[in-house]
């Protein structure tokens, strides 16, 4: 306690670190202020109603930071970066040049890639945002426009998301942590206040074991998500001892350490992204002419409408998602070769192709347990609501790991700046 409360000191105490802090709440208040300015011609009855029929529209308000609950000018929030960031994932594989300047081009290599998902996001905003705001129309959330009027509502919709992507730039280079990711925690938390007192208004005595029992279950998954997100298995690796001159390198003892959640909450992300298109498409080819076509797409949506099917393909996609995304980012040939460079090796293990199947063995069999962990999480808000019948979009599942993720990050970029200060 007292080591936490002379870090609190050293924040507010370092000009640098305090500047910074403050940058990152200013932005988040624009950013909320933002996101409380409505597109016009809103039906917010139909709104609250459509959004607590649909559960994978209420996973999608929180990646849009809350903007989507009001149907703000914020409303696909950082969607189209976060997708075209999938896609330029995704494209690394097809496309080697890519996965060169991704993977071995250092951090300029890094910041070109990322150049060209921003310049990606500008289509994509433009493509999300006239899907939704014709699949909202077409539910009666939002009234019929004029050809003038909707398409200015999509540039606003469009311009929203390129804004708060911009926002969260500015956060990551003038602030502390990963601003995208604060814009999200920021929605989340936002909405916090209110599910608490929805909460309070409709307590009923008699459901006191099932908020009981939900507090433990928060108490629970709090707790491993915190487990699962710092847990790591150390690869212990020795340096061979180098004389050059009169001086002896080497002979050092260290470990290379391997994440069981090596993938965050990218592969949720993934699945969510995957699970939207069909669901848009088909909602839109229901209201076809053509008969055929139409029973088809009903029968899909109603095959995603329910939970257990929905819940079934989610948990599915994330697992996949959880290796697909690891073996993108986690190259055992990549550190074999590095190691062997260094004089580096593994006690045990031959260096060379040897130590790169000696450490893909070991991510596969972890990348399970992270797997396994994800996929648990982002149904259980659709198992618990099955079970009770209450909605708890906001408990657990891909909300609360976001937080505790963000949560854990942030405090460790701050110690990381007051200890630079320390010394």
């Amino acid at each position: 306690m007292e080591s936490f409360l002379r870090k609190i000191k050293l924040v507010f105490e370092d000009e640098t670190l305090r500047t910074r802090i403050l940058f990152i709440l200013g932005a988040l208040v624009v950013f909320r202020l933002l996101a409380a300015i409505p597109i016009p011609g809103i039906n917010a009855a139909q709104l609250d109603s459509f959004l607590n029929s649909n559960q994978f529209l209420g996973l999608l308000n929180i990646f849009s930071g809350g903007g989507f609950s009001n149907l703000s000018i914020m409303m696909i929030g950082v969607s189209p970066y976060i997708t075209a960031s999938i896609v330029m994932q995704l494209m690394t594989i097809l496309i080697p040049r890519l996965k060169e300047m991704y993977q071995e081009e250092g951090d300029a290599g890094r910041m070109r890639f990322m150049q060209y998902s921003r310049y990606l996001s500008v289509p994509l905003a433009f493509i999300q945002g006239f899907g939704f705001l014709l699949l909202l129309q077409q539910n009666g959330i939002v009234s019929q426009l004029s050809p003038l009027g909707f398409v200015t509502n999509v540039v606003v919709i469009a311009a929203g998301a390129m804004l708060i992507m911009w926002i969260g730039e500015l956060i990551s280079e003038f602030g502390v942590g990963n601003g995208i990711s604060l814009i999200i925690f920021a929605g989340i938390v936002a909405g916090l206040p209110s599910s608490l007192a929805q909460l309070i208004f409709s307590f009923d005595v008699s459901q006191v074991p099932v908020y009981l029992g939900f507090t433990i279950a928060a108490a629970v998954i709090i707790a491993g998500v915190v487990y699962i997100t710092e847990a790591e298995r150390p690869i212990p690796v020795t340096y061979a001892r180098r004389v050059r001159g009169t001086k002896v390198l080497g002979g050092i003892s260290t470990y290379l350490p391997l994440r069981v959640n090596q993938a965050g909450v990218i592969p949720i992300i993934f699945a969510l992204s995957i699970l939207l298109f069909p669901q848009m498409i088909a909602t839109f080819l229901a209201q076809s002419a053509i008969p055929f076509i139409a029973s088809g797409a009903s029968a899909v949506v109603a095959a995603l409408a329910n939970q257990w099917v929905y819940g079934a393909l989610y948990f599915f996609l994330v697992v996949v998602f959880t290796y697909f995304y690891t073996a993108i980012t986690f190259e055992p040939n990549q550190i074999a070769k590095n190691l062997q460079k260094n004089g580096a090796f593994i006690p045990g293990v031959r260096p060379g192709g040897t130590t790169s199947e000696y450490l893909g063995n070991i991510i596969t069999r972890i990348t399970l347990v992270g797997a396994l962990f994800l996929g648990v999480l982002a149904v259980l808000p659709i198992v618990l609501q099955g079970i009770t019948g209450i909605t708890v979009i906001t408990i657990g599942g891909t909300a609360l790991l976001i937080v505790v993720s963000v949560v854990l990050d942030l405090v460790k970029k701050i110690d990381a700046q007051t200890s630079i200060r320390e010394y």
